[in-house]
């Protein structure tokens, strides 16, 4: 064979091990199959410093629908990073469970797999949770870190019924604290949220573990945290609407009692996380801090009549100016 072809052939096989053997495990999402339209300006939550932890593409049925950032010591996802879709909020209890097989093997489409109802090779779990862990297990539930209630089409439904994708959560705190606050957020952003709305869900620990065989196999959270961006919202909303946007935090314990979910800036989410995690300075959920671009110039900043007093007065030159730009 000819040097040419050699060369040929190398650069075919390298163009098509990029094009069409993505592995999930990526090194980045800079890239549109590499789950980057996820993202809020296409840029993941800065910050994270523990090197152990692996950046998933999350592909089901060869496309990308999520991201993830896998702790593969404690065998669970630091946080899912998505896109909400707008839903009725019913659920759906018929996806198979499945697993990423690319945290074990190189090889492969770079899909996410159902588990087998035979054996599942022991590289897979050592690389990742399995039903196993789980099954007798009575505290604990697997949390969805992005939940299908917030997925309209069936495909990105049943993508989020991954074990990368879920954590052990109380069983009282899973059905009652967190699951009404992802049933809250699902109404705001269906209702006034215009544009996508990116949402960032994750966990910190302490180092409990689920334990099978004498083994510590899945880390349990000691908190649960979530964030969304929309910079596109109703800015007619009530007051008690608006306050909520562009951006919004909320934290809670992973506990029996106690778990109120507790709605925040995503500035103190951040300064909380900071002291809990292995974060740099320069730690940051959304890029620029979900702040897009203001249709109305500075010096027109103010409030609309409808926020202001009913004893509040002005002149009524003033009044016909405020009435004339914010109608």
């Amino acid at each position: 064979m000819s040097p040419s072809v050699i060369l040929l052939t190398l650069a075919i096989t390298i163009l098509l091990s990029e094009h069409w053997g993505t592995a999930t495990v990526v090194e980045d999402f800079n890239h549109v199959e590499r789950c980057k339209d996820t993202l809020y300006m296409g840029t993941p939550p800065r910050g994270f410093r523990n090197s152990r932890l692996k950046k998933i593409c999350q592909h089901y049925a060869g496309k990308p629908r999520y991201v993830t950032l896998f702790d593969s010591k404690n065998r669970i996802p630091v946080y899912s990073a998505y896109t909400f879709k707008k839903t009725e909020g019913d659920r759906r209890v018929d996806y198979p469970w499945m697993y990423e097989p690319q945290l074990a093997e190189l090889d492969g489409n770079g899909n996410m797999m159902p588990f087998p109802t035979g054996y599942l090779h022991m590289k897979f779990e050592d690389s990742q949770a399995v039903l196993n862990d789980y099954s007798d297990v009575v505290l604990y539930e697997r949390g969805h870190l992005n939940p299908d209630q917030h997925q309209s089409d069936p495909q990105d439904r049943a993508a989020t019924y991954t074990l990368t994708n879920v954590v052990p959560e109380i069983r009282e705190f899973n059905i009652g604290p967190w699951r009404e606050h992802e049933e809250r957020i699902r109404v705001r952003l269906n209702n006034f949220c215009r544009g996508t709305a990116y949402i960032i869900t994750g966990v910190t620990t302490t180092g409990n573990m689920i334990r099978r065989n004498n083994q510590d196999r899945v880390g349990i959270p000691e908190d649960v945290w979530s964030a969304y961006c929309c910079a596109e919202y109703d800015r007619n909303a009530p007051h008690n609407i608006r306050i909520h946007f562009p951006t919004q935090a909320a934290l809670a314990k992973n506990t029996k009692e106690g778990n109120r979910v507790q709605e925040l800036t995503v500035q103190d989410l951040e300064n909380y996380l900071t002291n809990k995690m292995a974060i740099d300075k320069n730690f940051q959920l959304f890029y620029d801090n979900c702040n897009s671009p203001s249709p109305l110039p500075p010096y027109l900043h103010y409030a609309k009549l409808s926020d202001l007093p009913s004893d509040y007065s002005f002149g009524c030159g003033v009044h016909f100016f405020l009435a004339f730009f914010f109608p």
